[in-house]
């Protein structure tokens, strides 16, 4: 123990007893009433000494004071670490905090926070005094603020004999929390209230601290493996106690089926819940997943989700990358703890009497605490998050939902064939009990990939990663299967269903080995269906005639993503092929008439193009075997889109329709224009010498040279007439290099171009391409090397000339031949 420890730990031990002497039993809000000697040189070491120092001497503290002591500073600590409620305080910023660019204060960070590190020792030791504390109601999510508010008490027995209604001349509700629940709702909600810095977009999510807690936090409240570990008690022997332990008469089974009840008591006089031993073993595994899905995914109800589909309705909370990355990791943790539920005994009595309470909460912990509010999460985002390459989060997310099969602790049996791993039959209750997870989430994902850009390789990945998934063996049958039992007519009667789904046995359980009747398994079906849409919800067959058109369409898109990759890389290696050394010296066609516009695969390079190809054929066969398409259907689908190109090889219009007054985009043709599948050639059909000043020329030089070259064109206009006009060789050179008759034509008979008798139609001299910057450089790096070899700036000069009439030679000989001048 160091001396400085020693001096606070003194210190506060005086202070905080003269301060808690007047309150010691008062509720400890966020902010204290009395002045603590200890609160103040805890906040004076934060200013004054190192991060390393301060949590030293936080676990000396923590280690040596009484809970009655440490009382009065557990709300700033925990605010001083996770950051204030409303953003303003940063905390440790944990997001942003990881080992490479930080090791010390990283692991400093991560042992102090680790469930058996000090921080959780003072909450422990504070839980076993039962204290309490408040939380605002205003910073919970939307929708448990807005029902609290409206004093009707939410389903979730989270808020259940917490609400703490203000006193008189009180402001706003609050819920009075344990220290575990206390603490587990600032590290929770941390994610959403701390904004991101601008520090935060150059952090891989995944390797900060704040990430490496939740996962730690998951393995040891959520352990796939053992028990829970008890809790550290400063008394031998000693338990902490449940705070609000479930009644033997409520079981797991019958979570979430209650109905909302108003508030029509204050919290200090609503009935207590009479303890259950049992319930020891689970309090902080369930208060802790309660906490997390709370605090990331119930910021959506049904109701707001319905008016969210409103375009006028702005949007109330918008999840990050990060905040969806973090929930993919408990999705995950959740399959692998619900998948290492133990094999169930052929006696149904034998496992009444030997299931454990973390048994039964594994076996219902994905239906009843996770199912509705990941849904409607999920719908939310595919509805409303932007078109690009960070919905592969809520992509990865939901496709780790999808697949529990990938987290369960068997083995796939080694084969020499790497044949795509079957969906096992036991599965098949699981896809039922979250059909809507599986359809309609694929129907808007179809509706996405529709209005995306599929020559992008990270979408073109996207929509392979989604095929993939679902084409594997067995697993469209099983989604069939499901669909089947919803369509079938109902053939039991209501009360003898509704007994059957609130059994225990049933419920929540899809590792089960029993073979559930037909009709039970069709009830669960339409139960699932209509609890998350309503009774009134028409429901759209994945395999049905109107999702196979939406397939069919993104089919058509697939192929034309394909044509338009190769179109741009056929136009690269052109591009490549015909760069020359003196190209340096003139205008490309590309850069004068600015007729093309590359697409993120210019700068990505071959290779990436060469993966988008491989993900789209790909994804492309997947659809072919999921929905049965067959080689016919594909090759009228490709000739009705038109991915053959044209006869040079060259990118296609965008769609359209000839009228009377021109071409007419069709609404294939706008999405083709907006997402640059396709686009009209422009090119510039102008005077050359006329065009704007490009970002790459000197504006100075430009004027200058045009003003020469007009001097010279009206000096020697007739000379140069005269040299065109033969029918040499020499009149050949001329008249490619001083004409363009092409231009000429179209300026001609251009209907914009009134006074035709003001342009200068013969031959005239440009010098425009040397005031191109590469021109510059090109000329003062040659005029450099020369100097080398003792050449002056005129033989230099002598040289450049002799190369570029050496050009034009050659030019003359390939693009105009040696056949004479026809008049």
């Amino acid at each position: 123990m160091t001396s400085s420890a020693r001096a606070v730990a003194q210190k506060g031990r005086a202070g905080a007893r003269r301060a808690l002497r007047a309150g010691s039993g008062a509720m400890a809000g966020p902010h204290l009433q009395q002045p603590s000697f200890l609160l103040a040189t805890l906040k004076a070491d934060c200013v004054n000494k190192p991060f390393a120092q301060r949590c030293h001497d936080l676990e000396t503290v923590i280690e040596e004071l009484p809970a009655k002591e440490l009382h009065g500073i557990f709300p700033w600590l925990v605010e001083s670490i996770f950051g204030s409620l409303d953003g303003i305080i940063v905390g440790w910023n944990l997001r942003c905090l990881q080992g490479r660019t930080n090791p010390n204060e990283y692991s400093v960070a991560l042992d102090f926070l680790d469930p058996s590190g000090p921080m959780m020792k003072l909450v422990y030791k504070l839980q076993a005094e039962e204290y309490r504390y408040d939380f605002p109601v205003s910073y919970l999510p939307g929708p448990v603020k807005a029902s609290i508010q409206e004093q009707v008490l939410p389903e979730c027995s989270l808020y259940h004999n917490k609400v703490q209604f203000p006193s008189s001349g009180g402001l706003g509700l609050n819920l009075a929390l344990n220290p575990f629940e206390y603490y587990m709702f600032y590290f929770a909600i941390s994610l959403i209230t701390q904004k991101n810095s601008p520090a935060t977009h150059h952090v891989s999510p995944s390797n900060s601290a704040y990430f490496i807690l939740v996962d730690t936090y998951l393995k040891c409240f959520l352990p796939t493996e053992g028990s829970v570990l008890p809790p550290p008690s400063s008394n031998p022997g000693g338990a902490i106690p449940s705070p609000t332990p479930r009644s033997p008469a409520v079981p797991f089974s019958s979570y979430g089926m209650h109905h909302t009840s108003l508030l029509k008591r204050h919290i200090a006089h609503q009935p207590s819940v009479n303890a259950d031993p049992a319930s020891q073993e689970i309090w902080r595994s369930e208060t802790l997943l309660q906490i997390f899905v709370e605090m990331w995914l119930h910021h959506y109800s049904l109701e707001m989700y319905q008016k969210m589909q409103s375009p006028h309705v702005k949007e109330s909370f918008k999840p990050t990358e990060e905040h969806v990355l973090v929930v993919r990791l408990l999705v995950k943790h959740l399959h692998a703890f619900s998948n290492s539920l133990k094999p169930e005994p052929l006696s149904p009595s034998a496992h009444s009497h030997t299931a454990s309470p973390l048994e039964e909460f594994k076996r219902v912990v994905i239906p009843r605490f996770v199912q509705e509010k990941l849904y409607i999460f999920l719908q939310h985002c595919f509805g409303h998050w932007p078109l690009d390459a960070s919905f592969r989060a809520v992509l990865e997310m939901w496709l780790s939902y999808l697949q529990p099969w990938r987290y369960a602790p068997e083995k796939p049996p080694q084969s020499t064939e790497p044949l795509p791993r079957s969906v096992s039959d036991k599965w098949a209750a699981f896809i039922q009990e979250n059909l809507l997870m599986y359809t309609k989430l694929f129907v808007g994902f179809l509706n996405r990939a529709l209005r995306t850009d599929l020559v992008s390789p990270k979408n073109a990945l996207m929509v392979f990663r989604v095929a993939k998934v679902f084409a594997q063996p067995n697993l469209a049958e099983m989604i069939l299967k499901g669909e089947q039992l919803f369509l079938e007519p109902e053939l039991v009667i209501p009360h003898r269903q509704h007994r059957l789904f609130m059994s225990p046995t049933l419920g929540g359980s899809f590792l089960s080995s029993r073979s559930p009747a037909v009709t039970d398994a069709s009830f669960k079906v339409k139960s699932h269906v209509y609890s998350l849409e309503g009774q009134d919800f028409q429901y759209k067959q994945m395999f049905g005639a109107e999702v196979r058109n939406l397939v069919l369409k993104l089919a058509q898109l697939i192929c034309q993503a394909q044509q338009t990759a190769k179109s741009i890389s056929d136009h690269s290696a052109e591009t490549m092929a015909s760069q020359s050394f003196f190209s340096w010296f003139r205008f490309t066609p590309s850069e004068v008439n600015g007729s093309y516009t590359g697409n993120d695969l210019d700068e990505i390079g071959q290779d990436s193009i060469k993966k988008t190809d491989e993900y789209l054929e790909k994804a492309l066969e997947y659809l072919c075997q999921i929905f049965k398409l067959s080689e016919a259907q594909l090759t009228q689908m490709m000739m009705k889109c038109g991915t053959a190109q044209d006869e040079n090889g060259k990118k296609q219009l965008p769609d359209c329709i000839a009228s009377e007054n021109g071409l007419i985009l069709t609404p294939l043709g706008r999405y083709q224009i907006i997402n640059g599948l396709r686009r009209f050639e422009l090119q510039y059909q102008g005077d050359t010498e006329l065009q704007p000043i490009r970002s790459y020329e000197s504006a100075a030089l430009v004027r200058l040279l045009f003003r020469l070259c007009s001097l010279l064109n009206h000096r020697f206009a007739d000379q140069m007439e005269m040299l065109c006009s033969r029918e040499d060789f020499v009149g050949r050179l001329c008249r490619y290099h001083l004409t363009n008759p092409q231009l000429a034509q179209k300026i001609r008979y251009s209907p914009v171009v009134r006074d035709r008798t003001s342009h200068n139609w013969g031959p005239r001299i440009s010098l425009r391409f040397l005031a191109s910057y590469r021109t510059l450089i090109s000329l003062l790096m040659i005029y450099f090397f020369a100097s080398w070899f003792h050449i002056g700036p005129v033989g230099c000069t002598f040289i450049i000339l002799i190369g570029y009439f050496l050009y034009a030679v050659i030019m003359t000989f390939f693009f105009e031949g040696w056949k004479p001048h026809e008049h």
